[in-house]
């Protein structure tokens, strides 16, 4: 069968802009849908504009520390119109270079929403397309707990189109997005509380490193609410929102914004005209080569419910291109081992296992942790911390992990991801030289066990 397409790729996210990209300098014919914004989330309403507001919300910081060096400033003003215009300008530009992107390497852009009408067909704005091979990368959305009131509350979705600074809010969520945008927020000058119902944010990462950002929020004067949870939204008649807690406390604020999670963008898709299956979670199911248990529909990215993180749908949507195009040049994506960053301010890097998942590993661990006072803060009064710290197998003094709370983290982090990737041990760390002064040195200079 001549089909149009020999891969139609629905949403021009990370994962499908990439995909389509490289399938079609494979020579491939290739469409891309997209009903949003070019660029998908990350671009968007994600990593691009949150990086932008927390760049803005450390200004503060650099002001702070500016009078210990000799600098008499006025007292600054902080406009969120400005940021917010200069946000959005930007966004612009990168969504024209996304554009230039695809239509350069040769693919057929369409602007509306997609629907699959078949395993092989799809419908975008009334007319149908066939394809060969399609693949979904539609992304993921912000969702809201299912509470009386939630309609006043907000996500990441509309923070970034804010008209103005709220005075007062509530940030709801435990998560890096959370914590993210609960600094961000105070940083421009909110009152700020965040608020989480278990018992320490940022599951699933390291226990020190948890604990170390609990601390250095609280020396900034960030209000942080553990084990509390909403149960119902108001507005008053001044316009303001009454938070109504679980323990029956009372909150009020000008913003109430949720960060409790994301689900996959699966709305009127047309799965079911396809044999296309959900797992337990609501992800689409595939197999190891982003296959669904439709032979001919593949999907990858924040649908599949992997590492939902930028560069891992990048990588997942090259694979696809590579295996169905260049298969000479396959190869899998490796999920181990992958560098993050949390843009908190502080902010954490980190890479591979953390202290708890090597002992439920098996693993004999050796600890190194180190805390101290940056040398930039020396000639200030400001008394935030950093932690740095190894996880080392005790028996092939291999590094299991590297972890790290403070300025420039998602930096420093990248290139120890290179180490743990080549099996790094904790030998070759210590016979690393360091660079002098810088705070980087300190995980070349670990040589006394913590635990």
């Amino acid at each position: 069968m001549a089909y149009d397409f020999d891969l139609f790729v629905i949403g021009a996210g990370s994962g499908g802009v990439r995909a389509a990209r490289f399938a079609a300098g494979f020579g491939a014919k290739v469409a891309v849908a997209e009903s949003r914004y070019l660029g998908g989330t990350c671009v968007n309403v994600g990593c691009v504009p949150k990086k932008l507001l927390v760049y803005g919300a450390h200004v503060a910081d650099e002001l702070e520390q500016a009078a210990g060096y000799g600098w008499s400033l006025e007292e600054g003003h902080f406009d969120w119109g400005t940021l917010i215009a200069n946000k959005n300008r930007e966004i612009e530009r990168l969504n024209g270079i996304y554009r230039n992107l695809l239509v350069n390497s040769g693919v057929t852009l369409l602007q509306g929403h997609a629907r699959l009408t078949g395993a092989n067909e799809v419908e975008v704005e009334g007319q149908r397309y066939t394809a060969e091979h399609i693949l979904i990368a539609t992304g993921g959305w912000p969702q809201i707990p299912d509470i009386p009131g939630k309609e006043l509350a907000i996500t990441s979705n509309e923070a970034f189109y804010l008209k103005g600074l709220p005075r007062r809010v509530l940030v709801v969520g435990g998560g890096y997005i959370a914590v993210e945008f609960a600094g961000i927020f105070q940083g421009l000058g909110a009152d700020t509380t965040l608020l989480y119902r278990g018992d320490l944010f940022l599951r699933g990462f390291d226990g020190s490193v948890r604990t170390h950002l609990k601390e250095e929020l609280e020396k900034r004067g960030l209000d942080l609410q553990f084990n509390a949870d909403i149960q119902r939204i108001d507005k008053l008649e001044d316009g303001s929102l009454k938070a109504t807690l679980k323990d029956g406390r009372e909150l009020v604020a000008d913003c109430v914004f949720y960060a409790t999670g994301r689900r996959p963008m699966l709305d009127n898709l047309g799965l079911e005209n396809t044999g296309v299956e959900l797992d337990a979670r609501g992800y689409i199911r595939i197999d190891e080569q982003y296959q669904t248990t439709a032979p001919s529909i593949l999907a990858i990215g924040d649908v599949i419910g992997r590492v939902q993180l930028t560069p891992v749908a990048l990588a997942e949507g090259m694979a696809v291109a590579r295996r169905l195009f260049k298969p000479e040049q396959y190869r899998p994506v490796d999920y181990q081992n992958i560098p993050t960053a949390v843009f908190s301010q502080p902010p954490i890097g980190t890479v591979g296992l953390t202290e708890e998942q090597a002992l439920e590993a098996g693993h004999k661990v050796q600890v190194f942790e180190s805390r101290f006072r940056a040398m930039k803060l020396t000639l200030t009064d400001i008394q935030e911390k950093t932690l740095m710290k190894l996880v080392v197998d005790a028996e092939t003094d291999k590094v299991l992990g590297c972890h790290m709370v403070g300025p420039d983290a998602g930096e420093i982090i990248q290139g120890l991801g290179i180490a743990l990737k080549a099996g790094a041990t904790k030998q070759q760390f210590d016979e690393t030289i360091g660079v002098h002064p810088t705070a980087a040195e300190e995980f070349v200079t670990m040589r006394t066990v913590t635990r």
